[in-house]
């Protein structure tokens, strides 16, 4: 079986492409498949051209992309969801309740990945193939969800929603998910191979 990794935002042609193209750049090597949907997608349009030039900038590939609308079979067959915003947690969550648990936002999740300790490593490592490992460590992240330092301010686990705004609005949304992405992916790397 393949770890199957799923990212969310609105349309799907600006935040989740692009959170999409960055995390499969990161877990290069790792058996993990990569999708994006959109809550309310722009059904085969392509990438928003900002959104597909920060991509090839950052060394995304965004060249076949069509988004998608985000259906409850499509998260019935991932086991990690990746949104951009808490209120798109929530129409996931509304889709298939079960996805509660192993659904984040991008930013909460980096930060939740911060918390883990060298018992939840071990934990992880534990667990007898990189699949396993990867659904230990969302299991961890779920429960760290509890008891983790929050944010001062909610809204910081979410990326802004760039559509048809000013350059300066998607410069600040790339800020937000790169850094999240970057510090994702050597986890999600390190833990799929036991944290070796």
């Amino acid at each position: 079986m393949t770890f199957r990794i799923l990212t969310v935002c609105t349309g799907n042609i600006c935040r989740s492409p692009l959170a999409e193209q960055l995390l499969r750049r990161e877990l290069t090597g790792v058996d993990a498949t990569l999708g994006s949907a959109g809550t309310d997608a722009l059904v085969g349009h392509p990438m928003d051209e900002r959104a597909a030039a920060y991509s090839v900038e950052l060394g995304g590939d965004p060249d076949g992309h069509a988004a998608r609308q985000l259906t409850a079979d499509t998260l019935r067959e991932t086991e990690l969801v990746l949104v951009a915003s808490r209120r798109h947690r929530r129409s996931v969550v509304e889709l298939l309740p079960r996805r509660s648990r192993s659904s984040f936002t991008i930013r909460e999740f980096a930060r939740l990945l911060d918390t883990l300790n060298d018992d939840d490593r071990a934990e992880i490592a534990a667990e007898d193939d990189a699949d396993a490992r990867l659904a230990k460590l969302v299991d961890i992240a779920a429960i760290n969800r509890g008891v983790a330092e929050l944010p001062d301010e909610p809204a910081e686990d979410d990326i802004v929603d760039p559509f048809r705004q000013h350059d300066a609005v998607y410069a600040a949304s790339v800020a937000q998910l790169v850094p999240a992405i970057r510090s994702i992916g050597p986890v999600l790397r390190r833990a799929s191979a036991g944290f070796p």
